[in-house]
């Protein structure tokens, strides 16, 4: 799959609103598609008190649930900014996941990179 049909799934994903007060989600939404060619999508729930999780998360979660765990490509899109680069958190969950992650492509702004160029000084042997 190209990055560019995975952008237009994960910009179908978006679905911002207001939950609580105090809590929203859909702002920015994942894609990935996985080395065996699924694809799994995940939004951002943003709360006052750090419980929620980034579009990235949910779409990993989505993607262990259905019992895989290597991901070939991954982006994110926000409303407000377009496509966006994954935080520290969700590089390094990418990479706890399935340590072959390393090679996922990650799509940027600037163009795809490897997860390995987002992480070069890993933690672990």
């Amino acid at each position: 799959m190209e990055f560019e049909e995975l952008v237009k799934i994960a910009h179908d994903t978006l679905n911002p609103r207001e939950l609580t007060e105090s809590s929203s989600a859909g702002s920015v939404a994942a894609a990935l598609v996985t080395e065996s060619g699924k694809v799994y999508r995940g939004v951002c729930i943003d709360t006052p008190c750090s419980m929620g999780f980034c579009a990235e998360h949910a779409a990993i979660a989505a993607m262990v649930t259905a019992g895989e765990s290597r991901v070939a490509k991954i982006v994110a899109v926000s409303c407000e900014d377009g496509i966006v680069a994954p935080c520290g958190r969700c590089r390094e969950f990418l990479y706890q996941i399935d340590h072959d992650n390393l090679n996922t492509e990650v799509l940027l702004k600037s163009g795809a990179v490897t997860l390995r160029e987002l992480l070069p000084h890993i933690w672990t042997k």
